[in-house]
């Protein structure tokens, strides 16, 4: 048996010595004729990679390129142009660094930027804030913090953090648009705290925005320190080597062009038309043998090692929002996707490894493994005799997985030498050239997210119904009204979320609106007025 097994393993195991970086996937029950029969379509699915790659339209909602792939590889762009504004970006973000790190860029009432205050949503968060925590290191450059929600407490907690620091601290605001609600509201946050503290937001603040956006706008009136494109043929949660993450991470003081040449090696190997040599198109049939290429089963993600514990959260976007759609390209309703979720070994022999084993089997598991267990010039610490605590993580995923194996649980592993910046981008670009062929296998637009459209204008609708029950509210001041009559007042508007608006405006006592419920009466039969 351990001979079969170590057979299956060399069958499916891929190796590229010049990346350090391993593929196993002999632990996914492939079915003896999968790879041949999906060999064609894998074939199709490269193919449209190609023609990605040479600027085709691949979001025809939106009539627009997705040239991501051009960001470490300029040269591949279909006009001078493009190539043109990716080297210039990436040469100021790295000239731009260096300045606010040699003092030349500097704050209006301090010596030295020291602390830096990220301000995004999605993919503008979660690219930076995974970099910032794999590569950060005592030695950075700059602090890092981030606003990545719509919640005050969040803001007041992360200003908390920074302290007596605002006078030193960069805020780099990114919003493609600008009107994105969450990062405008934290935009607005953080003026009115620079404010409070006799400071000019403008002198402390950077864009990161799509040309003449609203955010661009706002930052040339503001007098902004610097703007940086962000260009509408790069989505969101693959923005992470542009401006959007090159930025940060310059700023942060992480090799930002180790990430850029880690990433367009991995393109390079992924390019590669032989599919049982192209990692990409290998995890890509992966997914889809264990998913049955419907979304049958979810994505566990486990990296064992701490600073990639974000990775699982990074992938929730990448792969969820690429890949969870209702119609497919050819107007089919499909209901297609793969849900995503995860920890970090060896804390998950602690969490939901039980059920892993013991439990529904609705999963495949992805292992990430770090061989180096220490930086450079860390002396080893040995917890017992010829034994580490490194090894003790490496014993931790070798059994896991062998024991979930055993179960008949399926899961592929990725080894990679070292969190540095080179794997870094390695992982990134491998993830986003798989979640592309996997979207061509399944037939489905990687590349636009009606959902998260539709999400947004719901919770717009919500903010206009609220506009209009304040209204009502003050229209009778001084007078308990109750449920319906407030929604009557609203415009006949839905009882429900006038209730849930109600109940949240009168939690907060600054917004002057009281709720009182009558003796004996249910909370939904309470009356409300404005003080």
């Amino acid at each position: 048996m351990n001979s079969e097994q170590f057979d299956r393993f060399c069958a499916f195991f891929f190796h590229e010595a010049d990346l350090g970086f391993d593929l196993d996937l002999s632990r996914i029950a492939f079915a003896p004729d999968f790879l041949p029969q999906m060999e064609p379509e894998i074939q199709r699915a490269l193919t449209a990679m190609v023609a990605l790659e040479s600027g085709a339209i691949a979001n025809p909602d939106e009539k627009r390129m997705v040239g991501h792939y051009w960001l470490r590889t300029p040269e591949l762009a279909p006009q001078a142009g493009l190539r043109e504004a990716i080297e210039q970006t990436q040469a100021r973000v790295i000239a731009f660094a260096k300045e606010v790190h040699a003092g030349s860029v500097v704050p209006a009432k301090a010596a030295l930027f020291r602390k830096l205050l990220v301000i995004g949503i999605g993919g503008s968060a979660l690219g930076p804030r995974l970099v910032s925590e794999a590569l950060g290191t005592a030695r950075d450059k700059m602090q890092v913090l981030f606003f990545d929600n719509t919640d005050p407490d969040g803001f007041d907690k992360t200003l908390d953090a920074i302290g007596d620091g605002l006078s030193e601290t960069l805020t780099v605001v990114i919003s493609k648009s600008g009107a994105t609600k969450e990062t405008r509201n934290g935009m607005v946050e953080a003026k009115a705290a620079y404010e409070r503290a006799g400071l000019a937001f403008g002198k402390h603040a950077v864009a990161v925005t799509g040309e003449g956006s609203q955010l661009d706008r706002y930052a040339v009136e503001e007098g902004f320190l610097a703007r940086f494109p962000m260009w509408d043929w790069v989505g969101g949660r693959t923005s992470e080597l542009s401006a959007v993450g090159l930025l940060p991470a310059a700023l942060q003081g992480i090799d930002v062009r180790g990430m850029l040449e880690g990433a367009r090696a991995m393109d390079a190997v992924t390019r590669r038309r032989e599919s049982r040599r192209n990692p990409a198109a290998m995890l890509a049939l992966a997914w889809f043998s264990a998913t049955g290429g419907v979304g049958r089963k979810d994505m566990v993600i486990l990296p064992y090692k701490d600073r990639l514990e974000l990775f699982s959260r990074y992938l929730q976007q990448l792969v969820m929002e690429s890949l969870g759609k209702w119609i497919d390209l050819d107007g089919n309703e499909v209901g297609q996707g793969i849900a995503v979720y995860g920890n970090k070994g060896s804390t998950d022999q602690h969490a939901y490894v039980q059920q892993l084993r013991d439990g529904l089997n609705n999963f495949f598991v992805t292992f990430i493994e770090v061989l180096r267990d220490r930086g450079e010039g860390r002396a080893e610490v040995f917890v017992e005799p010829d034994t580490t605590s490194g090894d003790y993580l490496s014993g931790f995923l070798q059994g896991t997985r062998k024991a979930l194996w055993e179960q008949g649980r399926e899961s592929l592993t990725i080894t990679i030498e070292r969190v540095d910046a080179r794997s870094v981008g390695m992982l990134i670009a491998l993830y986003e050239r798989a979640v592309g062929l996997y979207a061509r296998l399944i037939n489905v637009n990687a590349y636009h997210q009606p959902g998260v459209e539709a999400g947004k204008k719901a919770a717009e609708a919500v903010l206009d119904v609220q506009a209009k029950v304040m209204a009502a509210l003050r229209a009778a001041p001084g007078r308990e009204m109750t449920l319906d009559e407030i929604a009557a007042g609203a415009g006949d508007a839905d009882v429900e979320t006038v209730f849930c608006i109600l109940r949240h405006l009168s939690a907060n006592p600054d917004r002057g609106v009281v709720r009182r419920v009558p003796d004996g009466a249910s909370v939904v039969d309470a009356v409300y007025v404005v003080r």
